[in-house]
């Protein structure tokens, strides 16, 4: 069974799926492929002033109450209270294309680092520099490296991957994110929303019961 993460790294709902994608990722036989959707990069990305920074924190106080996720008070004071900057999800979205051309296996691990980055040490991930820094003492020496000075494999990659998340995206009729595709040999089907933030042991028991041979 395949799951395709449809998500963005400055989404904070994503940010709020993080522990049920964990789960997931553990179940036996299920393997978790990222597929940003460039949600909030490049040409979608929007100034940060006062009206959109407190938008995004009264939100954030929700996606914290339903999932226990940390939204920081720095991350308030730097990321949010820096009008004049951007909200622009491309540097984060390249550092973990980056680190899936390096190192597939910890994808994953470097989109929740950079996510922890900024929401709760409060570091702006709208800069390349800050993902640069944030992947190095991670341990993604080579990512971080390329994330400054992308190279034509880096950014033809980088288009590609949003690219296949935007038809997945249009395949299903998906409205946003995040959203789960699950792929196995009944076929692919799009899962609710919800359920990454409702009952997510009874998710793992309905996939790992997916999971086991037929009579």
């Amino acid at each position: 069974m395949r799951i395709t993460y449809l998500f963005d790294p400055l989404c904070g709902w994503c940010y709020g799926a993080a522990p049920a994608l964990d789960q997931l990722s553990a179940i036996e036989g299920v393997t978790v492929q990222l597929a940003p959707t460039g949600l909030f990069a490049g040409e979608n990305a929007r100034p940060m002033d006062a009206s959109f920074a407190a938008y995004a924190w009264q939100n954030d106080q929700r996606i914290s109450r339903l999932t226990g996720q940390t939204f920081s008070d720095s991350y308030r004071v730097n990321v949010l209270g820096a009008t004049g900057g951007l909200f622009d999800s491309a540097p984060a979205t390249l550092g973990v294309v980056a680190v899936a051309l390096t190192e597939p296996k910890r994808a994953f691990e470097a989109l929740k680092a950079l996510q922890r980055a900024r929401y709760v040490e409060g570091l702006d991930n709208s800069s390349l520099q800050v993902v640069s820094e944030v992947l190095s003492r991670e341990g993604f020496a080579e990512a971080a490296r390329r994330v400054l000075e992308p190279d034509a494999e880096l950014l033809a990659a980088y288009r590609a991957r949003i690219d296949a998340a935007r038809r997945e995206m249009a395949r299903f009729g998906a409205q946003g994110v995040p959203t789960l595709v699950v792929e196995d040999e009944s076929g692919s089907r799009l899962l609710p929303t919800g359920a990454l933030f409702g009952d997510i042991e009874a998710l793992t028991a309905q996939l790992r019961a997916a999971r086991l041979p037929t009579a």
